[in-house]
């Protein structure tokens, strides 16, 4: 399997066993929700986890989902209640919950007032799970209360969250406590952040200029989220080290219909970027509930793969469904069967394409090596992670074997689809040494293997290492 997968922790998969069941199903990334709980309050489940990492020597990346500027509804009188179309509720900032909540229709308080300054009548307000869905019929207050209609019927629950598609809303994808949770997180060894709400190039600036603070490298993945996230995708996408394509709160900013086009676009755009693209949200979601997927749920999870995700994220399903392991099993399969139709499609890995980058053309050209010389796998010495990155973005049916000797790199690489992260012999001055003495000792090659190796060799005139060199090497 090359793909990657992500499970999200919760009451379902915390405990040793199921952690260490997925690890080696193939789960090499977990996330940790930050709206359910905080970074101290994960410690039992992180120290497990690297209990499991050292007990397998596998590397484990644990990602910390930072909740972002979520707008929620507060508490809702006689909730849950249920509310048919051509209903009403009003809407409104907090302060004016004593003003209208005694009225015969439900009052629906926000507290972030930027949330609803500007709406105007025939806008629509949507619950974050689709249902009901609102219309702005009238403004009560200009910027603070407005009189909504159901246009379709549906249950409204306390604290759920609200979207306004098509409203630009000017807040921080960083909050406050956003960022206490960070340098909590920072603190007892969270690998990767995942933002969330991203709509802009500085947003992702801003929480790089946090974890600099602690003089580290770790990932950042934006989460796309709105709409004007989505727009601004390209200049996200020069300073964040991954998207998520978060289908859930996309799906209500966005129309439905055009979901799945935005999704093969973000791909697309992380694939010429040579950034991981993750793909989330109601994966195998009936797995909740039930031992099999539905059809239409393989064909989904089959088509990202084969839209160039890199990874792909169960929340619900490993978090508080009832069947965590069955539903890795699942996708698994799913994958080794798209990935074999992939590798017979494809007769060639990928070109890159509109690169003036020479590292972009090296890491095809060992790609190309491996596929003509029948190849067992590409092992590359990535100090960075960038050369597995360009060589991951080629696609080759081969593992990609990316050595490195730190360890927030090796974190990082297991968000690249096809790439097996390897912590390489420091004491090892040269790497193409470090790579042939890995191949040389390693299980995974039999004598007779052919493995291609990229590697940086200094040359007169070179001040740094730079991949420049690929062999065949022969165990």
């Amino acid at each position: 399997m090359h793909i990657k997968v992500i499970a999200t922790i919760g009451p379902s998969s915390s405990s040793k066993e199921i952690l260490k069941e997925m690890v080696l199903r193939g789960v090499s990334i977990f996330r940790l929700n930050f709206s359910h709980n905080t970074p101290k309050g994960f410690i039992p489940i992180i120290e497990t986890l690297r209990e499991i990492e050292l007990e397998l020597g596998l590397p484990i990346t644990i990602m910390g989902d930072l909740s972002g500027p979520k707008i929620r509804i507060g508490e809702v009188k006689n909730s849950p209640l249920y509310l048919g179309k051509g209903y009403k509720a009003i809407l409104g900032l907090e302060s004016f919950r004593e003003r209208y909540e005694d009225r015969e229709v439900p009052f629906l308080g926000v507290k972030i007032k930027e949330a609803i300054q500007g709406l105007k009548v025939g806008m629509k307000a949507i619950l974050s799970d689709g249902i009901p869905i609102f219309r702005v019929e009238e403004v009560l207050v200009p910027d603070k209360v407005y009189l909504l209609e159901v246009e379709s019927g549906g249950n409204v629950s306390s604290n759920k969250g609200i979207n306004f598609p098509g409203k630009h809303i000017s807040l921080p994808a960083l909050t406050d406590t956003d960022k206490k949770n960070l340098h909590e997180a920072m603190e007892i060894g969270i690998d990767a952040f995942a933002l969330s709400f991203v709509q802009n190039k500085k947003d992702i600036i801003d929480i790089k200029n946090e974890i600099q603070k602690h003089n580290k490298f770790v990932p950042v993945i934006a989460k796309l989220e709105r709409a004007n996230g989505v727009e601004n995708l390209d200049e996200i996408l020069e300073v964040a080290d991954g998207i998520m394509v978060a289908r859930g709160d996309l799906g209500l900013e966005c129309p439905l219909p055009s979901l799945p086009i935005i999704q093969k676009r973000i791909i697309n755009a992380c694939n010429r970027q040579h950034k991981p693209a993750i793909v989330a949200t109601q994966m195998l979601l009936s797995m909740v509930h039930n031992p099999l997927p539905t059809r239409a749920e393989t064909t989904d999870v089959a088509n990202a793969i084969m839209d160039g995700a890199d990874c792909l994220m169960l929340s619900d399903e490993t978090a508080v469904g009832n069947f965590p392991i069955e539903v890795i099993n699942i996708i698994k399969e799913i994958a080794q069967n798209t990935e074999n139709y992939i590798f017979e499609q494809q007769k060639e890995p990928l070109k890159p394409t509109h690169e003036i980058d020479p590292g972009s053309y090296l890491a095809y050209s060992a790609c190309l090596l491996a596929n003509y010389a029948n190849a067992k796998g590409i092992a590359c010495h990535s100090t960075s992670g960038k050369t597995a990155r360009l060589i991951s973005s080629c696609r080759p049916k081969q593992k990609i074997y990316g050595l490195t000797p730190h360890m927030e790199v090796i974190k990082y690489l297991n968000f690249m689809k096809g790439v097996v992260p390897i912590l390489s012999d420091a004491k090892i001055p040269n790497h193409l040494d470090r790579v042939e003495n890995f191949v040389q000792h390693s299980d995974l090659f039999k004598p007779g293997d052919k493995i291609i190796i990229t590697s940086g060799q200094p040359t007169p005139g070179q001040l740094e290492k730079h991949t420049n060199q690929i062999k065949i090497y022969f165990k």
